[in-house]
């Protein structure tokens, strides 16, 4: 059976207060890594780390962060350096979405989408860096999207700003080879969240009433993923722990699918 060890090692994870992000600091945790949990919601955060340290007896701390702004990025990743004594692993997690056509999009939803799902990574990448050649090793994980790899309506700058993420892990790879650094970049298909949980009332009005809300989500979200079946946050953060071992070595620059076979089609 594999086993990930991580003990020893610190991990910084942004959005981790909810869905996927602490989904990967549980993951992280329960490997043995002491934790930085950095989302918007401070007290989220808080209550995030506090629930690691005592659920996995690991050093867990919270940091409040707005990542539209690089200042805070880099005082947020200079902060958690300096409280644990250094930083491996950094999983770029913070993203939102807007669906609007194109023609219609709003410029400051653009501009918003694009700052927290792509500018925030190269920014904490770029904070990051110099902590990881100290340690003379590094892993990234940037958390992109199916839609990084594929196109899709009304979703201009989300599927913009995460086929930037793609590419920028490919620079990012590239780059930090030379250091022990690595790069990859894990694209989820329709992963069952809170956020994805709360839009079933409106989408079983949507379809005009009569359906449960587990068919509302399904015909939403299931219908271009053959598995027509969720992901579950655990299992991206499985692989995200893996990615920050050493059995990821070799493993970089590389967009991971975990889709049900959606950009298979």
């Amino acid at each position: 059976m594999l086993s990930i060890d991580l003990h020893g090692r610190v991990s910084l994870v942004t959005g981790a207060a909810r869905g996927i992000g602490r989904a990967c600091a549980e993951a992280l945790a329960r490997a043995g890594s002491a934790v930085a949990v950095a989302d918007l919601d401070a007290n989220g955060a808080e209550e995030t780390a506090h629930a690691l340290a005592a659920t996995y007896r690991v050093t867990a701390r919270a940091y409040g962060c707005d990542v539209r702004d690089p200042g805070a990025i880099r005082a947020m990743v200079d902060a958690a350096a300096s409280d644990f004594d250094g930083l491996d692993n950094l999983v770029n997690n913070a993203g939102i979405q807007f669906v609007a056509p194109l023609a219609e999009f709003p410029d400051d939803r653009y501009q918003a989408v694009r700052a927290i799902d792509l500018d925030s990574v190269f920014y904490a990448t770029k904070a990051a860096w110099k902590y990881f050649v100290a340690r003379g090793r590094g892993r990234i994980v940037n958390i992109a999207s199916v839609q990084g790899l594929i196109g899709s309506p009304y979703k201009a700058a989300y599927v913009a700003s995460k086929h930037g993420v793609v590419g920028l892990t490919k620079a990012t790879a590239v780059e930090g080879a030379a250091v022990g650094i690595t790069a990859n970049a894990i694209c989820p298909g329709a992963v069952m969240t809170d956020l994805v949980r709360g839009q079933a009332p409106a989408l079983v009005q949507s379809y005009g009433g009569g359906i449960s809300e587990d068919e509302a989500l399904e015909r939403a979200f299931l219908d271009a993923m053959p598995s027509k079946r969720f992901i579950e946050p655990s299992e991206v953060g499985a692989l995200c722990a893996f990615l920050c071992s050493d059995f990821a070595i070799s493993i970089t620059g590389a967009p991971i699918s975990i889709d049900g076979g959606w950009a298979a089609h």
